[in-house]
This record gives C-alpha cells, structure tokens and sequence, in this order.
C-alpha cells in the first residue's frame, strides 16, 4: 500500500493530494495540527490527541467539526495503510477563503491527513544518548496550541543540526528552559524529576502526561516547576519526550556532559515503562 493521504472526506495516493492556492493554512499559518503514532498496528493515546485538537482549533474560534468523523478517518488510514509502526499528522485549516487578514464568514475547515511508517530515532541515540543546543525562544506566545507555525522551531532544529547537535532546547529572555524544538524536556536533580509547568509557552504534550503519570505510578518524585540553564546543565540526567522521540536521553548540551555523560537509570526505567504502556495499547494510568 503506498503512502496515503486523505483530503477532506477523499483518501488517496499522497502524490495525489493537493490543497487550495488561498487555504489559510498556507497563507497565514491559519491551521492547528495532531500527530498520532501507531505501536503494532494500534494508534497510541488517539483519545487525548483528539482531546488537543479540538482545544487547539477552540483556542483559535475554528468552527466545530466531527470528532467522530476525525477519528473514523484515522482509523481508516492506519488500517489501510497496513503499517504496524506509522505516524499519521492531522492538519486542519480554518478554510479557503481571498487573502485578507479578516476571516471570511463561512469558510469550512481544511482537513489534511498523511500516513507513513515512523522514521525511528537511530538505536545509537536510544543507547548512548543525544546532544543539543540552547537557544533564544522566538516562538510565539501561545506554544500551547498546537499550530502549524513552526518556522522558530524549524530555524533551531536547523541552527542545533549546523552545530553537530541533535535537538535545540528553547530557553526564555528570562533563562527559564522551556522545551526541545518538537519535544518537552524533564531534568532529574537530587533524583527528583522537574518539568516545565504547563502555562502559554510550552505545548501539553501527551507523552509528557503519560510520563508524569508513569513516575506517579512508580513513586518516582516529580514536580512541574520552573527552573534555568544552571539547573539544565548541572543536572543528574535530562530527556526529551514526545510522541515519535518517546523518551530520549540528551547528554551534552552546549558541549557540556550532562551528568557521567551516559543514560541515566531513570531516564532508562521510565522509557522501558512508556514502551512497554505503547506495545500494549494502553492509555493514560
């Protein structure tokens, strides 16, 4: 089965799929988005993704749509598709409408999805750990919504690559740390887990819930409360995660060994956990 794409009720060849010159999508970054990954055939927490979705398009006033149909469609793609390990993105626009800065009354939302195999992260990473950058946070202020203005978050992917780095972590005017460029980020200090909370400037990652829900699960102490570059750096161990990174250990950031510069036992128990929760088609604890 080819890669496949279904446009607005229409599934077909992802070759064959086009989109509207004056979609909003393209022309303002007028549009929302979902990622949703499959473990043997089965689409890993498609409730809560769904969940984020349609708060991202309420925080934006798009008009309502079929959650129902949504999810029928997903399901279609994932079973025909045949992939046991894909990854599917739902886009979303408001619609098709002249070029004007207004909305236009009326419009009907874009419905945009795409499947393909998950291109997994090297098992080298998985063993050893990833490097990253820190850079300055440009991105908007509402990062809670999952939006497809991504150009910030593209630009340091790009900046962390052209330094021989894997991910750049995004860190505030005021040296808060935030997130990774598509992914959020825990540091273990004295064995305690810390993220950043959930406020405007970081997305609620649904990898990110399932792991806080897996440390409470295994008595691991963890807390959402802010903290800076010293913290980041000085720390025991640190991971991204997010819904194709999973839980990715990072051990040098801005050429500093994090940590002995290895995978941490923490970082070790919680990916064996979400894995073994993914294989089993669980939801959240």
């Amino acid at each position: 089965m080819p890669d496949l794409a279904y446009v607005n009720g229409e599934i077909m060849p992802i070759e064959k799929a086009v989109v509207p010159i004056e979609d909003r999508g393209y022309q303002f970054g007028d549009g929302v988005y979902e990622f949703v990954a499959s473990y043997q055939g089965r689409p890993f927490m498609l409730e809560e993704h769904l969940d984020r979705l349609e708060r991202s398009m309420r925080e934006l006033a798009f008009d309502p749509i079929s959650r129902a149909d949504i999810g029928k469609a997903v399901l279609d793609l994932f079973n025909l598709s045949g992939y046991p390990r894909a990854g599917l993105y739902i886009q979303i626009s408001r619609g098709v409408a002249p070029r004007n800065h207004a909305f236009t009354p009326g419009m009907t939302p874009q419905i945009i999805m795409t499947i393909r195999p998950v291109k997994e992260i090297p098992a080298e990473k998985r063993k050893n750990g990833a490097t990253a950058i820190t850079v300055k946070d440009t991105r908007w202020g509402r990062c809670d919504i999952k939006t497809v203005q991504l150009l910030s978050n593209s630009l340091a992917k790009q900046q962390s690559l052209d330094a021989g780095s894997d991910d750049a972590i995004f860190v505030s005017d005021q040296g808060v740390v935030r997130e990774g460029t598509s992914s959020n980020l825990f540091i273990v200090s004295g064995g305690r887990l810390i993220t950043h909370p959930l406020t405007d400037n970081i997305l609620p990652g649904i990898t990110r819930m399932v792991v806080l829900n897996l440390c409470k699960a295994a008595d691991l102490n963890v807390e959402e409360s802010f903290f800076g570059i010293d913290a980041l750096l000085g720390a025991e161990e640190v991971f991204l995660t997010g819904t194709v990174t999973e839980l990715l250990p990072v051990v040098r950031i801005d050429n500093k060994t994090i940590g002995r510069g290895d995978v941490g036992p923490i970082a070790r128990r919680l990916y064996d956990l979400l894995r073994k929760q993914a294989m089993a088609g669980g939801r959240t604890i």
